[in-house]
């Protein structure tokens, strides 16, 4: 008897979701209201289920299970679908594309609202919002030079499809730098490549290259001093440490000595007879 009840329910449970999958099938939507191309996403007529309700069970449970899946889980279903697309859905074009009942499920409906990664018309219509409003490689490349501040690439990747492409491009060209960077970000960051380089007067250019500059670093020591302007070393104190402790201040000349060619020398170049020059006139004076 338990068996028999546990039949029913199961077949009650199929015929609830053949008649959801008849209903996608027939739907209909209405004209785009937004600036965001309109989806017209439709049921394909392979994909409405048909014949005997277990030959159907395995598509059927799938969508069972996206829609008691939990809040977020179809959030992010509808997320990727609305990034992947760049396309405005109705909650009907959305049920049909990914299953995901924003009619019947008001608390993810209400949720996508106020998602800050949707963009929703107020109307009907729901489509990906990015975190910059950037179109193509040259507004990219406008809003780069506009920018005060480095931008964190992370912040441009979900902009429009190819972005990552055209910053590459920018990049080549030269009108952007792209760098790592030493924070949390994995892309690194970008900013433009406006640097100015004013023109210097030759005159200017004659002072600066006639001053003398001591070779003494305790001589430009004192003159930075003079002028009120504390060094970032102190020589004579180093010095005076390197003489108590015998360290002589002068660099020790290194000559490497130079290697002769003997007789037991291991010859792999007999081709070449100016290297044995030496080693002959070693052995005509013995």
């Amino acid at each position: 008897m338990a068996l028999q009840e546990q039949l029913n329910k199961f077949n009650k449970q199929q015929e609830k979701c053949q008649s959801t999958l008849s209903s996608i099938a027939s739907s209909r939507t209405g004209p785009s209201r937004s600036s965001v191309p309109a989806a017209t996403t439709r049921l394909k007529p392979n994909n409405v289920v048909r014949g005997k309700f277990s030959e159907n069970t395995k598509q059927l449970q799938h969508i069972n299970n996206i829609r008691n899946s939990a809040v977020g889980a179809q959030m992010k279903i509808v997320i990727d679908l609305l990034l992947k697309t760049r396309l405005a859905y109705t909650a009907e074009q959305i049920n049909e594309a990914c299953y995901v009942d924003m009619t019947a499920n008001k608390a993810v409906f209400n949720s996508l609202r106020k998602n800050p990664k949707v963009h929703y018309d107020g109307r009907s219509r729901f489509s990906y919002k990015a975190t910059h409003n950037i179109k193509d490689k040259k507004q990219l490349l406008s809003f780069v030079n506009k920018s005060s501040n480095v931008i964190d690439v992370v912040d441009l990747k979900d902009a429009y499809p190819n972005v990552m492409e055209d910053l590459q491009a920018l990049k080549a060209s030269g009108d952007i730098f792209w760098l790592p960077s030493n924070t949390d970000s994995k892309e690194g960051i970008v900013y433009p490549n406006d640097l100015k380089y004013p023109k210097i007067d030759d005159e200017l250019k004659a002072l600066f290259r006639d001053i003398d500059i001591p070779s003494d670093m305790l001589d430009v020591e004192k003159e930075l001093l003079k002028i009120g302007l504390k060094p970032a070393t102190n020589i004579a104190e180093r010095r005076a440490a390197e003489q108590l402790h015998g360290v002589s201040n002068k660099p020790k000349d290194k000559k490497k000595k130079k290697q002769e060619i003997s007789k037991r020398t291991k010859l792999t170049n007999s081709h070449i007879p100016e290297l044995f020059q030496s080693l002959n006139a070693s052995s005509s004076g013995n």
